[in-house]
Formats: C-alpha cells, sequence, structure tokens
C-alpha cells in the first residue's frame, strides 16, 4: 500500500518550489508520495502550530514556535538514537545556529531545512559595492533610496538586530526584555534610519521590500536588515537583479547580532506515518540533498555544503558566500512558550511608536512589560 503524506509550507517560490521537486525525487526513491500546500509569509510567521499539526504529516517552522509546539506536544521529536550517526552528519553540517535553534528540552524538534538572517540587500547594477557602515543608510534613506521592510514582526526583527549588534542583547529569560537606557539607543538608530524613508515601509515585509527593489524604475538601491532571498539574486526572477551583502555595521564592530531566520522540517505527532515523515526530514535536511535538487529548485539552504559550492553560488552573486559571516555571528531569539504572541504585540508596539513619534522610554516600559508577562503562562 503506497504511504500519502500531507505537508505545509510557506507561500513563495523559495519555501514551495524545492518541496515540490524533492518530494518528487523522494517518491521515486521510496514510493511515498508527499503533497504540499502552501500558506501566505503572514500566516506563516503567526499560524498556530497545533492547528497545522492536526491536518498535516509535515510542516515547515520557525524556531521561536519551539516552546509552544513542545507545551502543546504537538510535533515529534526527530532525535532518534537508531539514526544517530545521520542525525549527527546534519548537525555538523549547519549554518551558524540553524541546528540548535530548534532544539528545545534537550530534543530536536526540527531540523534545519533553510537558513536566513537579517542582512543586507542591494541594487549592483546601481550601487558599486554594499554600504558598509549603518550610518550611510540614514544618508541613503533621507535621499529616499533605503527602504527598511517594518510590518510586524519585522520592525521587532530590526530591534533584535541592533540590539545584539550593540552589544546589548535582549534577553530571552526575562524579566526584562532590554536595560532601558539600551533599548532607548536601539530605537535612536531605527528612527534615524526610518525618519526620511517612504512610509510605505511600515506595511511592507522582506517579500514586498525586495519586489519593491528589484523593479527597474524602483527608487530604492539597498535596504539594511532583511531577510536574505536567494531567488532575487537568480537572473530573471525579477527585472532588476539584487545582490545581498553582510549586515552594515556600527563603529567597525563585525557583522554580529542579526537575528536569526529560516525555516526547519517537523513531524506532526498525528501523523500516522511517523517513520515515512521522519525519513523525508532527515534526508531533505542532509548535505546532498540541501546543496542539490533543493538549492537548484529555488531553495536557500541550511547545510554548508552548499554554502561553500560553486555551483550554487555562482548563479546567485555569491550569496551565500557574501553573507555568511552575518549568519555564523546571528543571534538566536526567545522560544519560550508565551514568544510569540509577545512578538506579535511587540512589533505593532515599535512599529506604531516610531510612526507616531512616541517617546522611546516609553514604548521601551511597553516592551519590557510586555516580556515579563510572556512568561506568565
Amino acid at each position: 500500500m503506497m504511504v500519502k503524506l500531507k505537508g505545509m509550507t510557506w507561500s513563495h517560490p523559495r519555501g514551495y518550489d524545492p518541496m515540490i521537486a524533492c518530494s518528487k525525487m523522494w517518491q521515486e526513491k521510496t514510493g511515498v508520495e508527499i503533497g504540499w500546500e502552501k500558506r501566505s509569509l503572514q500566516d506563516f510567521e503567526t499560524f498556530p502550530v497545533e492547528e497545522l499539526a492536526a491536518q498535516y504529516d509535515l510542516i515547515v517552522i520557525d524556531h521561536p514556535h519551539v516552546g509552544q509546539i513542545t507545551r502543546e506536544n504537538c510535533l515529534l521529536p526527530l532525535d532518534d538514537a537508531e539514526h544517530a550517526d545521520e542525525i549527527a552528519a546534519i548537525a555538523a553540517g549547519t549554518v551558524g545556529r540553524s541546528y540548535p535553534s530548534y532544539n528545545w528540552q534537550g530534543r530536536q524538534r526540527a531540523f534545519p531545512l533553510d537558513a536566513a538572517t537579517q542582512v543586507q540587500a542591494y541594487r549592483p547594477d546601481r550601487l558599486n559595492a554594499p554600504v558598509k557602515d549603518l550610518a550611510e543608510f540614514v544618508t541613503l534613506a533621507k535621499e529616499g533610496k533605503a527602504i527598511l521592510p517594518m510590518r510586524p514582526p519585522h520592525s521587532l526583527m530590526t530591534f533584535i538586530s541592533l540590539a545584539a549588534h550593540l552589544g546589548t542583547p535582549c534577553s530571552v529569560e526575562g524579566p526584562d526584555f532590554i536595560a532601558k537606557a539600551d533599548g532607548e539607543a536601539v530605537l535612536d538608530w531605527m528612527a534615524r534610519i526610518v525618519a526620511g524613508m517612504d512610509a510605505r515601509c511600515y506595511e511592507m515585509d522582506p517579500i514586498a521590500v525586495l519586489d519593491l527593489m528589484g523593479q527597474p524604475d524602483s527608487p530604492h538601491v539597498a535596504s539594511p536588515f532583511i531577510y536574505g532571498y536567494v531567488n532575487y539574486s537568480f537572473a530573471g526572477f525579477r527585472p532588476a537583479r539584487i545582490a545581498f551583502a553582510d549586515m552594515p555595521v556600527i563603529d567597525r564592530r563585525p557583522p554580529n547580532g542579526s537575528a536569526l531566520g529560516g525555516t526547519g522540517i517537523a513531524v506532526s505527532a498525528r501523523t500516522k506515518a511517523p517513520e515515512e515523515a521522519k525519513a523525508f526530514a532527515r534526508w531533505i535536511a542532509g548535505g546532498p540533498v540541501q546543496a542539490g535538487i533543493y538549492a537548484s529548485r529555488n531553495g536557500q539552504p541550511g547545510h554548508a555544503d552548499a554554502w561553500v559550492s560553486d555551483a550554487v553560488n555562482m548563479p546567485a552573486l555569491d550569496f551565500y558566500r557574501n553573507t555568511r559571516a552575518t549568519l555564523e555571528g546571528a543571534y538566536v531569539r526567545p522560544r519560550h512558550d508565551g514568544y510569540m504572541a509577545f512578538q506579535s504585540d511587540a512589533s505593532e508596539t515599535i512599529s506604531n511608536g516610531l510612526r507616531a513619534g512616541e517617546q522611546h522610554t516609553v514604548l521601551i516600559d511597553k516592551l519590557n512589560r510586555r516580556f515579563a508577562q510572556s512568561f506568565e503562562g
């Protein structure tokens, strides 16, 4: 009897195309059929994993969900002892902290499928080189040439990136999210960046920004903090190609602190075929697949075999090599049960507060109060 599985991923070529291609190859190898459905990026970032686990065998998730999904017992741990060598190879090949970001309370809740963090995007036909210093982005923004995605949760992601980059990372345990003076310094930088920026940035996520930048006549030539999307570096994906580089820095610091993103592949606790689902998860997260069919079908791999590959880098304007340092120095967000609701509320607080010119000390008080509440259950 043929095994049929259902999977849920997110609606973008980077999230969907490689799953279709890999699943076709997997069916040819094993006879296991996997059908994939997709949700918008906004839904992907906010939709309850517990509800998805009731409907799907395989689910693409992001790591801040791990505390919540552990409490809900909706996903199976993937670190099976009988496959220890295969799993150890996946862990050893991870880029940055992608693999441990899915480990919670001593168990592996997902395998890294896709690696990303906030980096810099720019138009190589309009800028000779990426911008090194964040202060230069303030000038570009005043000239109408820079754009920053500020639609929640991305305003909070930039806040988190800047806080860690400045050496005052946001807490993952509480009670305060960040010390008041440190948080105000972060908001001061954000306010400087967005002060002269197109107000549409508050309604834009990274996809919207990159789609806008990819138009031939776009006034926006760079974005300082945006999750990298390798697809926009490919010839023909959009009218104009976009290159990616390490995040801009402050006072010549190394490019550390960017808020880690990316996705992992998880298995529902309600699946009727757990071994078949977990076998696919191990296979698609392994180096040969990640550097092969996954990367060649619009994927953005999480395995180092792909990040060092000439064949993977060449068609993507060296996307992987040019952002590797930022990813290696990325910061892992809080992941406790309760964080996802805080992420939504805090993002709205930052976006609305900056847009309205609210006092930064008031905004930090709101963030700290809400962060403390996120641990109350």
